[in-house]
């Protein structure tokens, strides 16, 4: 395992994609390039489900499935995890340890399970550490 490995939550992907949220596309681009490039992107299958369906119906200007669907390949390239139950397990534990919603607890499982010395995200505590994996927001200066 790299190091260097990086998650990646749903939130920062779908900005680095929608045109329409103005600095955080450019500041989420940026970062989603950077870890193109160098390869230590991490996601889940769980991170291209919640992509998929926020980019073809929750934002103003939705993709179509066909447009989504090539990203979504585009991005199975990087380092990712499929969960399976005993990672459900492990992430109720999480959930129930540190008060995170299950959502959260599952991304910090897969981000652990794939060597990640980092998560970034806009919806976990930035700044906290989980089992050895900060937590960062791009979006704060």
């Amino acid at each position: 395992m790299s190091g260097n490995r990086q998650f990646v939550d749903t939130n920062i992907l779908v900005y680095a994609h929608d045109v329409t949220v103005g600095d955080k596309h450019s500041r989420a681009r940026s970062l989603v390039e950077e870890l193109w490039e160098t390869r230590e992107g991490c996601l889940s299958v769980q991170v291209l489900q919640e992509f998929f369906v926020t980019m073809t119906r929750k934002i103003p200007k939705p993709l179509d499935a066909p447009a989504a669907a090539r990203i979504v390949g585009d991005l199975a390239h990087w380092h990712l995890h499929a969960p399976v139950a005993s990672d459900v397990l492990a992430a109720i534990v999480i959930h129930q340890r540190i008060g995170a919603s299950f959502w959260d607890a599952m991304i910090l499982r897969s981000a652990t399970e794939l060597g990640c010395g980092t998560v970034h995200s806009e919806d976990v505590n930035p700044g906290q550490a989980y089992d050895g994996v900060q937590v960062l927001n791009p979006f704060l200066a």
